[in-house]
């Protein structure tokens, strides 16, 4: 008698992966996603690849910040260099900068470079003396009365130039005379204000007298924590008010003439210091961190400032802002923030529970990188990805400054080297590539959408390594700590599939673990398992 025949099946399962995502640091990360990685990158997705190498640029020896204005600028100890070149003196320190026009700017030294006629110098000017005479003069070629003061033997060209408005203090005689006017001519030792800006002897006023004592004329500049240039204008903050510069003009900033080019500045009332600045979308934008302010209007009469109660730039981030796919991100308290000029989003979910603080940061146009200290005190850079919203690790760099120039994206790190990363565009012939790459790529929990027990016994792997890369597969079962190599070392620099058996192990999840030297490029990872039963199983038991 035949009897009907029976199904064989192996209960053999494959769960396949061609997509790999960014960084999912959660206790919730689905099967397959990145809970740890590092020196990866997005710019092969959806495949799962190392980072380009960098480039070793320079190193420095006492670095204090990192600039670009159509050329890489820098600070070195006491030196400003500007194209490789010492242009200036400047204080050893950390620096920020600016650029208007021809001039970049440096504070907290309040100097200054022109990169097109290689001057260096303050943006403040001070003349001290003894004697200062206050007296009638002229004005526009005609006469004038008690708008004059005069330093015999000063050229005082040498201080000023007309329209800066300069600071005259140590007046005795006449106090009334410390005043900030603005110089409307200037003739040797001579300088011509509006008619009866001052108060001189007599009972018509109009007697020249001469003040004695410590005196001074001065043309100041605030001091800026932060500054950036916005419509031909430079705007700064110090930890309350901010300030704009005169139009144009890098040296002034208490000019108040009544003019459309006239200087700004301003209090605001809330809490808290600002902790940063910058130009954004054609405004100038501030930020405490529960603050935004962005100050609309086009000249002093209409300037307007409007602020918003939400997180702004945490205290030592400064450095964070940067502009990427035309979105600025930033580190607030509660993590990395994309503002778009309404209410800033979070983006840094995929961190978890982990805060960070002390960040730098920089673009490349369309990536976000950060550098950024963790709870543990560890810095790590990463990259966002602004077109596919993923992050990636890259490895323990503490970046301080970043500078985009001439196409690449510099950093300078703590140790003073001054690296190109990203993908590089013709580099400086003098910029020495970076070793092989190391890299890591640890998997979440693996469950096959199954809260049963369940094995693994193989694993189908297609990648491409480049010449003399090679990267060796581990396995952990129910977060004991132990990883398993799986098989030996994959390096033959080939584009091909790798079938790697396992001696099973039954379990409630596992995870897999890449580590690699050199370039690869995982185009999909097929896992093959079979599932138990939901009994507990003793530890080590198939």
């Amino acid at each position: 008698m035949k009897l009907p025949s029976v199904l064989y099946a192996d209960g053999i399962k494959k769960g396949k992966q061609v997509k790999f995502g960014g960084l999912n640091h959660n206790l919730g990360a689905g099967d397959g996603e990145l809970w740890d990685m590092r020196n990866l990158t997005s710019d092969y997705y959806p495949l799962l690849a190392t980072r380009a190498p960098r480039r070793l640029y320079k190193t420095l020896g006492d670095a204090g910040g990192l600039f670009c204005w159509e050329k890489l600028c820098w600070t070195d100890g006491t030196g400003f260099y500007y194209g490789g070149e010492r242009k200036g003196t400047v204080t050893a320190g950390q620096k920020t900068f600016a650029a208007l026009g021809a001039y970049i700017v440096i504070f907290p030294d309040k100097a200054w470079y022109n990169t097109l006629t290689g001057e260096f110098g303050s943006l403040e000017a001070t003349w001290s003396g003894s004697s200062l005479t206050f007296t009638n003069g002229k004005l526009y070629e005609e006469d004038a009365e008690a708008n004059c003061i005069q330093a015999s033997g000063v050229n005082w060209e040498d201080y000023f130039k007309a329209g800066d408005a300069v600071t005259i203090e140590g007046c005795t005689k006449h106090p009334e005379n410390n005043k900030t006017p603005i110089i409307r001519e200037i003739d040797g030792d001579k300088l011509y204000f509006y008619e009866y800006i001052f108060t001189l002897d007599g009972e018509d006023g109009v007697t020249p007298y001469t003040e004695t004592g410590s005196l001074s004329v001065k043309r100041t500049v605030p001091d800026l924590l932060y500054v950036c240039e916005n419509e031909n204008r430079l705007w700064g903050c110090d930890k309350t008010t901010i300030y704009a510069s005169k139009l144009g003009d890098i040296f002034n900033w208490n000019v108040y003439d009544g003019l459309d080019t006239d200087s700004y500045s301003v209090d605001t009332g809330s809490a808290g210091s600002f902790t940063a600045c910058v130009s954004y979308l054609g405004y100038p934008i501030f930020f405490k961190e529960e603050h935004i302010y962005k100050v609309y209007g086009s000249i002093p009469s209409n300037f307007e400032v409007m602020g918003s109660a939400t997180l702004g730039v945490a205290e030592g981030s400064a450095g964070s802002l940067a502009v990427a796919g035309e979105i600025l991100f930033y580190l607030s308290r509660a993590g990395v923030m994309a503002y778009s000029g309404g209410i800033p989003q979070p983006v840094g979910a995929a961190f978890g529970l982990e805060r960070h603080k002390n960040a730098a940061a920089g673009s490349d146009g369309l990536k976000y990188y950060v550098s950024m200290q963790g709870e543990d005190g560890a810095w790590l850079l990463h990259a966002y990805d602004a077109q596919r919203g993923l992050w990636h690790t890259e490895d323990a760099t503490h970046a301080t400054h970043f500078a985009r120039c001439s196409g690449n994206l510099y950093f300078l790190n703590d140790a003073g080297e001054i690296w190109i990363t990203g993908n590089i565009q013709d580099p400086p012939a003098e910029a020495e590539p970076e070793g092989p790459v190391e890299w890591v790529a640890e998997f979440g929990d693996f469950t096959d959408d199954n809260p049963d027990k369940k094995g693994v016994s193989k694993i189908q792997i297609r990648l491409e390594l480049d010449e003399g890369a090679e990267v060796q597969v581990y396995i952990q079962f129910d977060t004991t700590g132990e990883w398993l190599k799986v098989n030996g070392a994959l390096g033959e620099g080939t584009k091909r599939s790798y079938y790697l058996p396992i001696i099973p192990r039954r379990g409630d999840h596992y995870r897999l673990r890449m580590v690699g030297t050199g370039g690869c490029r995982v185009y999909s990872m097929v896992r093959e398992y079979y599932d138990g039963s939901a009994l507990k199983s003793q530890r080590g038991r198939q």
